[in-house]
């Protein structure tokens, strides 16, 4: 993950581990903690229970007996992943924040493939992550990210309803008789409402079309004080409006509006980032819009937002539509480097996957899952702490013509 501890790194760990001890409330899940977060922090290929243990003792008889000391912890004891969930982002978030404040919130989701039909929540559905339809499980998590680093803070499961709606296959999987079907931009907004209770720093929401479609959901980002700019597929309907935002003539598609901006040479090329071999650029128009919802709403109490469109050269059709609610002194460039951030999440999952054991879980319970989430997530926080505190204080990011309004 591209970091390096610091001289103090092995008290710093200490000093994490027992608040995260505080809160798990006893010395005998206090040492799996330690021993199962050691175990996904240690060089080791393979991150699940039986590795761990088998790294943690070199005696291969007492092997079995840290097995089941590390399985019960994981899958069976009753303690509580938001505290301890808590407890982490806290120590990444006060490292952070003495370097560069919170900007941007990230909404996203991610597949860990699995087989066979037993691990909670798996189905055959569609996962970014591998690009398909694969036999998988989801997850659905909540970042923060400054201009330089980004941290997980909370991840739930999506259950298919062909997990919350078979009984035989909810007490297997020992699902909470609390637990019902939930869409995953539903799942996303209990995570958000969290953050907010936890009083994380506000920063502008980012989530691709599968959550930004929902004029529920925007609404919901908005009610609890943040902005937003999220995606939206090219059908989504918007008004039009003038300079003092009333909305004028039929609704549109937003892809017929790119199509008329287009006509009347309205796209810009803008550079957002200096990539590794070239700068990272494209075309992009901007436009105050009034999004279109058939319901009983009336339009006169819609909010009007901005309508960002990259339509990308040598594409036939524009690739990709966002709605934000920034304020009205936002340029395109600015807005374009903001949307552009949530594509850090996947680099996140990479090495939340690949270094951290995110995907290593094969228990196949509810409860099993969230607490292996809990530790890793405390894990990556820590490393991102550590990592942060490599910096020199004079990087101190600093208010500029860039800076994000993170609220109304």
């Amino acid at each position: 993950m591209d970091y390096e501890m610091g001289g103090g790194a092995e008290r710093r760990l200490r000093v994490l581990f027992s608040r995260i001890g505080d809160v798990l409330g006893n010395a005998r899940r206090r040492a799996s903690f330690a021993a199962y977060a050691l175990g996904l922090l240690s060089e080791g290929e393979r991150k699940s229970m039986e590795p761990i243990a088998s790294r943690t003792c070199g005696d291969p008889d007492e092997t079995g007996a840290i097995h089941e000391r590390l399985q019960h912890f994981v899958t069976e004891s009753e303690w509580d992943d938001r505290a301890v969930r808590r407890v982490a982002h806290r120590h990444a978030l006060s490292a952070m924040d003495k370097l560069e404040r919170i900007h941007t919130w990230i909404v996203d989701d991610t597949g860990f493939l699995k087989q066979g039909t037993h691990s909670v929540g798996v189905q055959r559905q569609y996962t970014g992550s591998a690009g398909k339809t694969a036999n998988c499980q989801v997850g659905v998590s909540l970042s923060v990210a400054t201009p330089t680093e980004h941290v997980p803070v909370d991840f739930e499961l999506y259950l298919p309803k062909s997990w919350t709606e078979d009984s035989a296959r909810r007490k297997e999987a020992r699902i909470p008789d609390d637990v019902g079907f939930k869409t995953k931009p539903e799942l996303a907004l209990d995570m958000i409402r969290r953050a907010a209770d936890d009083e994380i720093p506000f920063g502008v929401l980012l989530a691709d079309s599968a959550y930004g479609d929902s004029s529920e959901f925007r609404e919901e980002v908005r009610f609890l004080g943040l902005n937003y700019a999220v995606g939206i597929h090219s059908p989504t309907k918007i008004w039009c409006v003038d300079t003092l935002d009333r909305r004028y003539g039929e609704p549109l598609s937003v892809r017929d509006l790119a199509l008329e901006i287009r006509r009347d040479n309205g796209f810009r090329r803008v550079t957002w980032r200096e990539g590794t071999k070239a700068s990272l650029s494209s075309s992009f128009a901007l436009r105050r819009v009034l999004p279109f919802h058939q319901d009983s709403w009336d339009a006169a109490e819609r909010e009007v937002v901005w309508l960002l469109i990259e339509w990308p050269e040598g594409e036939a059709e524009p690739t990709d539509f966002h709605f934000a609610t920034l304020p009205l002194n936002t340029t395109t460039k600015r807005l374009v480097r903001v949307v552009k951030e949530r594509y850090r999440t996947e680099r996140m999952y990479e090495d939340f996957k690949g270094e951290l054991g995110l995907d290593h879980f094969e228990g196949r319970r509810f409860r099993g899952w969230h607490h292996h989430v809990s530790v890793a997530l405390c894990c990556f926080a820590f490393v991102v702490a550590e990592r942060v505190r490599t910096f020199s204080p004079q990087t101190r990011w600093q208010e500029s013509d860039d800076a994000i309004a993170c609220s109304p």
